[in-house]
């Protein structure tokens, strides 16, 4: 990295959070602005999460000025604000590396910082990680703060909520902070409302309210009337009722970028008492003009030039399988007006933004709830309609008991569309589709599908939704062949299809790691089968290969552990079958981020490695 002091005069002095408490109040709007702009440069230069991190920067700030970070422990949620924290806590020069093979972790992570408290991706897990934090500090005993930051989208979940009650409950030390980067209540920061935050932060209003609370301690139904009476006056001014209900002391909303304003009423709260929530209000990309104008379309950016005040294109001559996937909601939605496309807070990602837009009466963004978007999906089929599940692989994992009890169970004809299946890349470990066909092949009643091709991904699209049965069509992240569509059919389930007939060797593949099984294929002469189903199987096919060749082969971009390899192994075991078999898939462990090429290559399913690993089996025999 160059030399920044010059650039950033104040910012290049700081290696961890103790150099930042050194600096005075007046100068933390100095660090603000400098920690905005490097990160504006550093991720236009690398690519990565944008409009997150520009709005959270005086809050970070804040937060390492007051607390005495890492033993103060501080916990957020998902990770894309965090990289304001990862520049404070030592990382500012590795920065440019966010993402990448190697380099730093696109989330918090607990393995690459004492700061990382939580390693995070997924949301809606910090308010319960940060409960068990904080009582254990309270049997530990030296006076350790605990902090949770909790984005307005993770709110949604029912984990947090979930963990809310139970911190109401048992009253632990904890300050909860929702950093909402919404509108809906902007008409409540200003001024007044932060002077009122500042009053009920500070030590005059806390020791009359917890005076008063001694003095009515044995007056129980005085004490009752006190408590309601100062809810409602909070009530009146600020949106926190349904905290104080839950068992919080609300504070705010504030102004989340007024960086000396927040430092005193996160000092006026750092040793109140019980579980206290501040509500601070942001503005996501806040100080770069085309990040606050479309937050979406910056929230995770390639590299570009932060000038031009606009986005690169970022155009294929093909299409992605999330946009095909959109392609075939439109189509289908147009001839059935029963089928219900639900996304649990992925429209984008999930490629549905024209079929929001065309179909709104049957379009349902049911927020950051996959446990609810199932089971939502699951009425809906109960009473007649046809819904379509679209999320990504990782983000299933939540709901897994839903679609075992809501959905498979009563055999409801629900469509899974597992979008991200496999490798993810730059996101890593905590987004990798690494586990879907292990952990739904042994769910009963369910179809899975295992399209090699953008055209066998709208067939199967098509076949789950027509079977009228639990079904899954799993696909990748990024962008098809560019092939030519056929016109849409219903495949026989459980039928495979054969690419190539050879000798000695027989490859079977799931998913779309064909094309560069063909290759493969062709160096071998060996026999290529698209298995199209991991369930039902193509036992007749299995069957008759194993007899026919010396070694069959599995590809799956998906664990070997409980995968579609297995499937063949468990079946050519029951049917007494002993030909050699060699399965290629994911290894197990988790899979760290990089290119999805760089990623493939590293675990052996490109080509080359692939045809190596067959050919020192094959000189085994």
């Amino acid at each position: 990295m160059p030399n920044i002091s010059g650039q950033y005069p104040l910012l290049s002095s700081i290696e961890s959070p103790a150099d930042l408490r050194r600096l005075s109040k007046p100068q933390l709007q100095q660090v603000s602005g400098e920690l905005r702009q490097f990160l504006l440069g550093s991720v236009s230069r690398s690519s990565g999460h944008l409009a997150s991190g520009l709005g959270s920067v005086e809050l970070t700030v804040a937060l390492h000025y007051v607390f005495q970070t890492p033993f103060d422990q501080l916990v957020w949620d998902v990770g894309h604000q965090a990289y304001p924290h990862k520049i404070l806590t030592g990382r500012r020069d590795q920065l440019h590396t966010i993402r990448q093979k190697d380099g730093l972790h696109p989330f918090p992570w607990r393995e690459e910082s004492e700061y990382d408290v939580l390693s995070v991706g997924h949301s809606s897990t910090s308010i319960s990680a940060a409960l068990g934090m904080a009582v254990a500090a309270q049997k530990e005993a030296q006076n350790r703060k605990v902090v949770a930051v909790i984005g307005d989208g993770a709110m949604t979940a029912g984990m947090a909520f979930e963990a809310l009650n139970h911190a109401g409950d048992i009253s632990p030390n904890m300050l909860v902070i929702l950093n909402d980067n919404e509108m809906s209540i902007s008409e409540n920061v200003g001024a007044l409302n932060s002077h009122f935050a500042k009053i009920l932060a500070s030590k005059p209003y806390t020791s009359l309210r917890e005076g008063g609370k001694q003095l009515l301690k044995d007056l129980p139904h005085m004490r009752r009337l006190a408590s309601r009476a100062e809810e409602h006056v909070k009530g009146l001014v600020t949106p926190g009722t349904i905290f104080e209900e839950l068992g919080f002391n609300y504070i705010g909303p504030i102004d989340g970028h007024d960086v000396e304003g927040l430092v005193e009423t996160l000092s006026n709260m750092r040793n109140l008492p019980g579980p206290q929530f501040l509500h601070v209000m942001t503005q996501k990309g806040k100080g770069y003009a085309p990040a606050e104008k479309d937050p979406i379309g910056y929230h995770g950016v390639p590299q570009f030039d932060p000038a031009k005040h606009s986005l690169p294109s970022q155009a294929s001559s093909t299409p992605s399988y999330s946009a095909i996937f959109g392609e075939w909601l439109c189509e289908t939605a147009a001839q059935e007006p029963k089928l219900a496309g639900i996304t649990p807070a992925m429209r984008e990602g999930s490629g549905m933004v024209q079929f929001a837009q065309q179909y709104p009466d049957q379009y349902y963004d049911v927020a950051i709830a996959e446990q609810h978007a199932v089971t939502f999906a699951a009425g809906l089929a109960i009473a007649g309609q046809r819904p379509v599940v679209a999320i990504y692989s990782s983000f299933l994992q939540r709901a897994y008991d839903q679609v075992i009890h809501d959905v498979a169970l009563q055999n409801l004809p629900v469509l899974f569309a597992i979008d991200r299946a496999g490798i993810v890349g730059a996101d890593g470990a905590t987004h990798q589709g690494a586990y879907d066909i292990s952990y739904l092949r042994c769910v009963p009643n369910l179809v899975i599908m295992t399209p090699s091709d953008e055209n066998e991904c709208r067939l199967m699209l098509h076949t789950g939704f027509e079977a009228r049965v639990p079904a899954a069509v799993r696909y990748p992240r990024g962008n098809a062949l560019g092939l030519e569509y056929t016109e849409l059919e219903v495949l026989p389930l459980g039928q495979s299809r054969t690419i190539r007939e050879g000798k000695k060797v027989a490859i079977l593949c799931f998913g779309t790691l064909l094309a560069e099984t063909k290759k493969v294929a062709e160096e071998l002469d060996a026999t290529l089968i698209d298995m199209r189903f991991v369930k039902p199987l193509d036992e007749a096919i299995v069957r008759e290969l194993a007899g026919s060749h010396e070694l069959l082969v599995t590809v799956e971009e998906n664990a070997i552990a409980g995968g579609a390899g297995s499937a063949v192994l468990e079946f050519m075991q029951s049917e007494g079958l002993s030909t050699p078999a060699l399965l290629i898939g994911l290894p197990d462990k988790f899979i760290r981020h990089g290119t999805q090429g760089e990623i493939r290559e590293e675990l052996g399913l490109d080509a080359q490695s692939m045809l190596k690993r067959i050919q020192q089996r094959l000189a085994q025999l």
